[in-house]
């Protein structure tokens, strides 16, 4: 309980991702409508007052969402639980997508004001941006973690320089004591049409679906509440409402400022980098602002290397992706998720040249996706539990479900030939992965499964057998009866060992084993991080050499799949432990193959 964080604390860890998208919000707004010339960016004032209004609706529907899952509520856990298996896959999908998309674009952004301070990085900026991910990466397979107080400083050294610009911004701006921004290296304006006309709106719509990016990480308080202090779930919800507020002045605010002193999209400097320049002068507070800005953005990114390897092990022990990505390296972290989410931001970094403008269309409609199918699972949610306040929850709920659906088609719409195209398949090819994954998975669950009464079968042993045989086992199941039943042919020696960091399966299993396998010793290891190698190895060196006879065997039960692909998603803890074991000296392996259908 300890280790639970403070509002202030929980302000700094989970409004990093949400607020680094101001960073980039309003120029990706004025990127687009700068297409229809430089009059038409009068208009990013009513579409980032329309933006913070719909902060607004989503912050107000996520208190919901908090109120209802103290234990965290993810967007795939709400459609699982209340909308099904495909919207529920549908939801995990967008999420790997995303959290894949906020590395890349968080990481360009991050470099992105790095040479807008260092204009001679600016042809760098590829590899800049790849060793910032490998960085990140190395952080954390060696086990970096999210330390309240050193995770403060980058966020509010953030909002302080921000908060400094943003008020000594709008007082020059009052007061008449500020020039227009110098247009070098401008984005050339262009001559679309801006009106009522169907291309008029469409633009508009375009720019509006660019800023909505303000919104990315909006959600991540609402997967966290379990790390508030108690109670928990007002403290999330107040802590939402803090970076709600602060998002939308700091938003508007940058927006206001840009169109003030006539702020142009630049193939070289940001728009917050113009601001800072404008407003101090080009003295030492610009540089102040572009580092703060640089650290909020890395920092941004590394909330991903937390989200999405947490997430791939929940869905992991769901059965829905291969189990590997739910077992933790030897310093704790989701090593498999972490390695897959760095290779996959660096293909999209190096395909996109680190560019935040390209990578941007692919970000949002994943992003509002998942808002949906939560807000449209809050609504089922409600409407079954009927507790007290829940014709209101509902409401909210259902305005948030409607707001964001409308948005993810208006994105979907506006930036598909742009990318959004590409998101789309990918979270279509994930969910099918997903889903023949889970399926394959079921139906291995249902071959290998003891009926109730049916017996391990017994094979004969002699009495002088009794080198110790050692078996880790997963689960009770036909696959294990089969090895177990090998194992004590050739020793009345017989150990099984379960390693599990849930106590009530092991229970569960425990009374199994004692009625089906009464005359085998099953040893049950809690492990907090479920690390397999770590308590076998351990225990095979702890044996004592008296008993050992010089030599100890290990029986693997392993699956054999008919396709080959299925082969993938079985047996990886095991061919680990198997390398393990043969460095070993006095150490037999033997490997059990148990052929599914």
């Amino acid at each position: 309980s300890e280790e639970k964080l403070s509002k202030t604390k929980a302000l700094a860890i989970f409004a990093s991702d949400a607020l680094s998208s101001t960073a980039y919000a309003t120029e990706e707004i004025l990127l687009v409508l700068i297409l229809a010339g430089t009059g038409a960016l009068t208009y990013s004032i009513p579409i980032s007052i329309a933006i913070a209004t719909l902060l607004v609706i989503v912050a107000t529907s996520y208190r919901q969402t908090i109120r209802a899952y103290p234990n965290g509520g993810g967007a795939y856990k709400v459609a699982m639980d209340n909308l099904g298996t495909l919207p529920g896959l549908v939801a995990g999908a967008s999420l790997v997508v995303d959290y894949t998309l906020t590395v890349a674009v968080s990481t360009a952004a991050g470099v992105a004001a790095i040479t807008s301070a260092l204009p001679e990085l600016h042809d760098e900026r590829v590899i800049l941006a790849v060793v910032f991910v490998i960085l990140l990466t190395i952080g954390n397979l060696r086990g970096l973690r999210e330390a309240g107080t050193v995770f403060a400083i980058p966020t509010y050294f953030f909002l302080v320089t921000f908060g400094i610009m943003i008020v000594v911004g709008l007082v020059r701006v009052t007061l008449g004591d500020i020039s227009s921004v110098p247009h070098q290296d401008a984005i050339t304006p262009g001559n679309e049409a801006l009106g009522l006309s169907s291309a008029g709106i469409f633009l508009l719509l375009r720019a509006f679906s660019s800023g909505a990016t303000a919104l990315t990480g909006i959600e991540a308080i609402s997967n966290g509440v379990p790390a508030f202090k108690e109670p928990s779930p007002k403290n999330a919800a107040t802590t939402l409402t803090w970076m709600a507020g602060i998002l939308t002045v700091i938003f508007v605010s940058l927006t206001i400022l840009a169109h003030e002193i006539h702020v142009q999209p630049s193939e070289t400097k940001t728009v917050v980098a113009q601001i800072a320049e404008a407003v101090f002068a080009g003295g030492p507070m610009f540089y102040i602002v572009q580092v703060s800005t640089a650290l909020i953005l890395i920092l941004a990114a590394n909330t991903s290397f937390a989200g999405l390897p947490a997430l791939a092990s929940v869905m992991a022990r769901d059965r829905w992706v291969p189990k590997l990505f739910s077992f933790r390296g030897d310093r704790l972290g989701y090593s498999n998720g972490i390695m897959v989410l760095s290779a996959a931001s660096i293909v999209l970094l190096i395909i996109y040249t680190a560019d935040t403008h390209k990578l941007i269309p692919l970000y949002a409609v994943g992003v509002f996706v998942g808002f949906t199918l939560s807000q449209g699972g809050m609504i089922l949610h409600w409407r079954r539990c009927r507790e007290e306040g829940w014709r209101r929850a509902m409401v909210i709920n259902g305005i948030g479900a409607v707001s964001t659906g409308i948005v993810a088609v208006i994105i979907a719409a506006t930036k598909f030939t742009h990318g959004a195209w590409l998101t789309i398949i990918a979270i279509g090819v994930l969910t099918t992965i997903f889903y023949n994954i889970g399926r394959h998975f079921r139906g291995v669950q249902t071959q290998l499964a003891l009926p109730e009464g049916e017996q391990v079968p017994q094979l004969r042993v002699s009495s002088r057998h009794t080198h110790p045989v050692l078996m880790p086992i997963d689960d009770l199941n036909r696959a294990t009866a089969y090895a177990m039943s090998y194992a004590r042919s050739i020793s009345n020696n017989v150990t099984a060992i379960h390693v599990t960091d849930d106590v009530d399966e092991s229970r569960e299993l425990r009374a199994r084993w004692e009625h089906l396998v009464p005359d085998v010793r099953l040893i049950v290891v809690e492990s907090e991080y479920r690390s397999l190698l770590g308590p076998v190895l351990a225990y095979v060196d702890n044996l004592d050499r008296a008993d050992l006879q010089d030599m100890v065997t290990v029986i693997l039960p392993e699956y054999v799949s008919k396709w080959p692909w299925q082969r993938l998603l079985h047996n990886q803890s095991s061919q680990r432990l198997k390398k393990s074991l043969l460095d070993r000296p006095h150490t037999v392996v033997v490997e059990v193959p148990y052929h599914l259908k």
